[in-house]
């Protein structure tokens, strides 16, 4: 059984430095900031789809979040992305329609200021969210036919948005802004379409203890850049035709090599290896059962990360098959992966990718990692 393995880079280890001498000893305690959202409108749908799945369906939704403002420490990205906010949050919403159900998700979120100014009433950031749905009313041939965007129940879900703040007190602030809102199951139940969504966002956030914060900022020192070796090893399963409901395992073998371009980017390249059940399958392979080449493929990929601290990375890759087979689902030439890293312990990473071709999902990618190269602590 193969899974996938990539080869990348890890957030770049920042050298020993004044930066590093000059910070405080002792744990420092980073405030809570709690808000409220409400968004409504915009889906996003092909025009059949519209007539059809979304036809008088109109969208609300609700968000709770809980984060901690972080501050001056030894970890330099937290000054680097202007110290933002990192969170857990619930989200909850309705179409007012019984064919799509009524989906809520659980999520982790990053918020991350644009250029802040001290002793300024507006502010501007940027958000990125990724967590679990559930709750979709899913695709049913004889008990819910109109559905022919979402196949499961659960799904993955995906969230980006920007707001504009009005500080109306020391401890709270208004917001307006846009949200996109992806949901999918990486072709785990057909059909798998994705429901996306543009809404339009406001919000209230409180900040109980808003003193005593340290945005204190020193010289950063260059960033080191050498090269990064990555081997990863992912596993998931998928539907492949709909009207087989058999799901079959997937998995990924990745090497890729990666340097530090910036401290926030990291750019490479290297090789995936596709490993296909289906391809076993006399119902999915045909006469082609069987053979290496039905149950294998792959080709080389570009690499490229967003570090957004120490240990949290997100990847993406863009890559080309010199070998694949239709009837595993791989219907385009090129593929992409978007997805998430987290460095668990020193070397060792764990996370999610989602590879797809264009805008049709292959499968979710269960990742686990490790990175030669790297600097420990």
């Amino acid at each position: 059984m193969l899974c996938s393995i990539s080869v990348y880079a890890i957030g770049q280890q920042i050298p020993r430095s004044s930066f590093q001498d000059s910070l405080p000893i002792g744990k420092v305690r980073n405030p809570i900031i709690i808000e409220i959202e409400a968004e409504n409108g915009g889906i996003l749908a092909e025009k059949d789809i519209m007539n059809t799945t979304f036809e008088d369906a109109y969208y609300n939704g609700f968000n709770l979040r809980v984060g901690w403002q972080t501050q001056k420490s030894k970890d330099i990205y937290h000054q680097l992305y202007n110290y933002p906010i990192y969170g857990i949050g619930a989200y909850t919403s309705t179409f007012r329609t019984n064919v799509l159900g009524s989906p809520y998700a659980l999520y982790g979120f990053i918020l991350v200021p644009i250029h802040p100014k001290e002793n300024k009433r507006w502010s501007y950031e940027y958000r990125i969210a990724l967590g679990l749905s559930g709750n979709f009313k899913p695709y049913d041939e004889e008990k819910n036919p109109l559905n022919l965007v979402i196949g499961s129940k659960n799904n993955v879900f995906i969230d980006l948005g920007f707001r504009a703040k009005y500080k109306l007190h020391e401890k709270f602030d208004v917001g307006i802004g846009a949200a996109f809102h992806h949901f999918s199951n990486g072709a785990l139940r057909l059909p798998n379409k994705g429901v996306n969504l543009l809404p339009i966002t406001a919000s209230l956030s409180y900040t109980p203890n808003p003193k005593g914060v340290d945005f204190s900022r020193v010289e950063v020192p260059p960033f080191e850049s050498r090269f990064l070796y990555h081997v990863n090893f992912a596993g998931g399963i998928k539907q492949v035709d709909k009207q087989i409901d058999k799901r079959y395992y997937k998995s990924t073998l990745s090497a890729y090599m990666s340097r530090h371009v910036s401290y926030k980017w990291r750019i490479g390249g290297g090789f995936d290896i596709f490993y296909s059940a289906s391809g076993n399958a006399v119902e999915i392979a045909g006469e082609e059962k069987g053979k290496l080449g039905s149950v294998l493929s792959g080709g080389p990929a570009f690499y490229l990360a967003h570090v957004l601290n120490e240990r949290l990375v997100l990847n993406g890759n863009v890559g080309y098959y010199l070998h694949r087979n239709d009837f595993n689902g791989e219907i385009k030439s090129i593929y992409l992966r978007a997805g998430a890293r987290y460095y668990v312990y020193k070397n060792l990473n764990m996370g999610v990718s989602i590879k797809a071709h264009m805008g049709k999902a292959d499968y979710i990618e269960w990742t686990t990692g490790y990175t030669f190269g790297k600097k420990t602590r």
